[in-house]
């Protein structure tokens, strides 16, 4: 398929050559990472109240499936995300005690806005300057005059904010306040844009190119301070407001432009569950051809019309190593009517391990992890493959 013609001229050779594309090499080609979502993506939309405690509990258990990478939580204000309320609690207890796991893990925490940076770091400052290294959160926002999903603490709808993220960092304590390690594992930061201008300004109250403006300073005082950037952009393969023909070509050129602004990773996600095979193979032919590489790129599913396994094979054939999941199907998007869960994190181990590949990841037990969680926020398990599991890991020990 050809390109629009603004891929084609002296433009797009200027952005490729200088491009700042993540140069990080990946494991073996038969390696497979997956990046568990379940903790922010997969609860962010539930009705009822979540504790704290659970949201630890869950990170702790999954930690020791032998994930590599787990999102973690949101700093959104909660009156736009009750569920991401209290993501810095969740923080604070992976850096006072990191859960047991058996290698390092990337821990991955969305900041919508400058604000949810300033507080990151406030979390992540105070567990530097911590003399038994057990941060106290910062108090919960109690003042609020906006959306939180909108992108910048100057914006009249965003949260308010006394100081700027640059001052935060600036009284961070000692050399370690500028590396994403604590205690032998890694922190990152994510931020999201749609790919449609309808769901940018339902979603975060501005435009597709407001958001890239807002995001940049985020984008840049996150790496200064040593944190990795990961990009989603959101209705990747359809839009509950502009239906299912999300162009591909305005999803590659947001890409190319994340990139371009430092982002480590791009995770092109499926918000809606509409996408089909024909278009995820048609996407990331445009990606390829705009110049982002594969390993620039993770998928990210939904499984609304039962087409997650499908694209991800289709991807996989493409080349893409990186997938979204969240344990037992959990998920959903509060500005996205109608779309169910991600694709299941159980679904997704037993598919890739059926075709030979490695992820590292305990069938076993992430089953029993996708039962408790569902259980515990009274919800169906949408894992069929963990269903099945579990049903024979009951049979096996006679209960």
């Amino acid at each position: 398929m050809s390109l629009a013609p603004h891929f084609c001229g002296r433009r797009a050779f200027r952005q490729l050559s200088r491009r700042t594309f993540t140069s990080a090499t990946r494991a073996l080609a038969d390696h497979v990472r997956i990046v568990e979502v379940g903790p922010r993506d997969g609860l962010q939309n539930e009705k009822s109240s979540i504790s704290a405690e659970t949201k630890i509990e869950l990170v702790r258990r999954l930690a020791g499936t032998g994930l590599e990478t787990i999102e973690a939580g949101s700093f959104v204000h909660p009156k736009w995300v009750p569920q991401m309320a209290a993501s810095d609690r969740v923080l604070s207890s992976i850096l006072a005690g990191p859960p047991s796991s058996p290698h390092p893990i990337t821990y991955q925490w969305l900041l919508p806005n400058s604000r949810g940076l300033e507080n990151y770091f406030k979390v992540m400052d105070t567990a530097a300057s911590a003399p038994n290294g057990s941060p106290t959160p910062p108090p919960s926002p109690t003042q609020d005059s906006g959306p939180a999903m909108n992108t910048s603490s100057w914006d009249p709808n965003a949260m308010p904010s006394s100081t700027s993220a640059e001052d935060s960092m600036s009284k961070a304590r000692g050399s370690d306040s500028f590396s994403n390690e604590r205690n032998g594992h890694k922190h990152e930061v994510s931020i999201f844009l749609a790919a449609t201008e309808s769901f940018s300004k339902k979603n975060t109250n501005c435009s597709i190119q407001e958001s890239l403006d807002r995001f940049a300073p985020l984008m840049a005082d996150s790496r200064k301070a040593g944190y990795p950037v990961r990009a989603y952009i959101s209705v990747a393969l359809g839009c509950p407001f502009e239906g299912p023909d999300t162009d591909p070509h305005k999803v590659a050129d947001l890409a190319v432009k994340l990139l371009e602004m430092g982002a480590d990773e791009i995770s092109v996600a499926d918000t809606t569950g509409m996408g089909t095979a024909p278009q995820t193979r048609r996407l990331l032919q445009t990606l390829r051809e705009a110049g982002v590489r594969n390993e620039d790129i993770a998928m990210h599913f939904h499984d609304t019309f039962g087409q997650a396994l499908i694209n991800t094979m289709i991807s996989l054939d493409h080349g893409i190593r990186t997938f979204d999941s969240a344990v037992g199907g959990l998920g959903g998007c509060p500005y996205s009517p109608g779309a169910t869960g991600n694709v299941a994190t159980e679904d997704l181990v037993y598919t890739l391990h059926s075709l030979g590949a490695k992820t590292g990841v305990d069938l076993d037990e992430m089953s029993r992890i996708g039962e408790w969680i569902t259980g515990e926020i009274g919800k169906g398990n949408g894992s069929s493959a963990g269903r099945a599991t579990m049903s024979r890991l009951r049979r096996e020990s006679g209960s």
